[in-house]
């Protein structure tokens, strides 16, 4: 593009343009870096509620239904942590009846087990999901 780094892909669908006192460019969606560049990649994935929700596919992990709120299974006030493991997706009718009890107090269980999610497939996974519909091609290409 500008210095010859990048080449564009795939431009902006909604035609939107970048203005300087010099020039005027197309906004890409897709680029392509000519060279290489290692970008280094977190060990462990940041605890967000967009990426938990994604990694139990946005389902109450008690009763299945579209979850709005985090549960955390032991809870913060009886010592639990906010860790991947012990954090579930929840609908706001199970967080509430829950509230700060354990889950043998209810006589429930778990639909899933809580893990932390690992690996580059599941950072592409959440590109698809989060990212503009215009990289789905690139991305799934990646993942496959």
């Amino acid at each position: 593009m500008l210095r010859e780094k990048a080449e564009v892909v795939h431009n902006d669908s909604s035609g939107a343009v970048l203005h300087s006192a010099s020039m005027s460019i197309e906004v890409p969606s897709v680029i392509r870096l000519r060279r290489y560049v290692r970008i280094p990649m977190r060990t462990r994935v940041p605890l967000t509620r967009a990426a938990l929700m994604r990694r139990d596919n946005y389902r109450c992990a008690y009763c299945g239904r579209r979850a709005e709120t985090i549960d955390h299974v032991l809870p913060r006030s009886r010592g639990g942590k906010h860790v991947w493991e012990n954090c579930v997706a929840s609908c706001m009718s199970c967080n509430h009846r829950k509230a700060d009890r354990l889950l043998e107090e209810l006589g429930w269980t778990l639909n899933v087990t809580p893990g932390v999610p690992r690996g580059v497939h599941w950072r592409l996974i959440g590109l698809i999901h989060d990212g503009d519909p215009q990289w789905a091609p690139y991305v799934r290409e990646l993942a496959a």
